[in-house]
């Protein structure tokens, strides 16, 4: 089974880049290269870090010093969390979907998921298939997310649209998505130009 095992950001300042990460906590599955492929607006695609409660999210936040806030921190109804852009223009998401602390703010991640903005959800996802992903949930045209394994990132697709408004953008963009996923056995490029390579190359 093909699982997406990490994501390579190419980043402008490849030391700021790393001072900014490291700060933030985001783990292993966050690799960085420094890249000044041409790009503008959206990149198609949002980086979130799911934790267990809202203390941990607001911990989360206040690391990512020198992010941009696109959404403010705030409770909603599905729990609470809010979207920076960090320095290098990747957008990180920050979520629970408790709503009450339970203990301490421990700065544990949970889950790391990766949504890719699909201009065709379905076709995106029968791609994916073919290619050896598994799909864990599935809700018709709007959303697909594929198992991942354990400390791995989650993938999931969503309708580009629709991703972009919940990152608080408008969905135009042009250029490199400056993000290459790791974790297939042989390098390949899916319907919306989003590449995989071989964690062995």
């Amino acid at each position: 089974m093909t699982t997406a095992q990490s994501v390579i950001l190419d980043v402008p300042d490849l030391v700021a880049a790393e001072a900014f990460y490291n700060a933030l906590g985001a783990g292993d599955r966050i690799q960085l290269r420094e890249s000044n492929e041409p790009t503008t607006g959206f990149r198609g695609y949002t980086l979130s870090l799911v934790v267990s409660q809202p203390n941990i999210v607001d911990a989360f936040v206040g690391a990512a010093a020198g992010a941009a806030v696109l959404k403010p921190v705030k409770k909603s109804l599905w729990g609470y969390g809010g979207v920076v852009q960090a320095p290098d223009g990747s957008i990180w998401k920050i979520a629970t979907s408790s709503k009450k602390n339970n203990g301490p703010a421990t700065r544990t991640i949970d889950s790391l998921v990766l949504l890719l903005g699909a201009e065709d959800v379905k076709a995106s996802k029968q791609f994916y298939l073919d290619h050896g992903l598994e799909v864990s949930k599935s809700f018709g045209r709007k959303y697909v997310e594929f198992t991942s394994a354990a400390n791995n990132v989650t993938l999931a697709l969503y309708g580009r649209g629709a991703l972009a408004k919940d990152a608080g953008l408008t969905p135009e963009g042009t250029g490199s998505h400056r993000i290459t996923i790791t974790g297939a056995s042989e390098p390949f490029a899916d319907p919306d130009g989003f590449a995989w390579k071989s964690t062995h190359s």
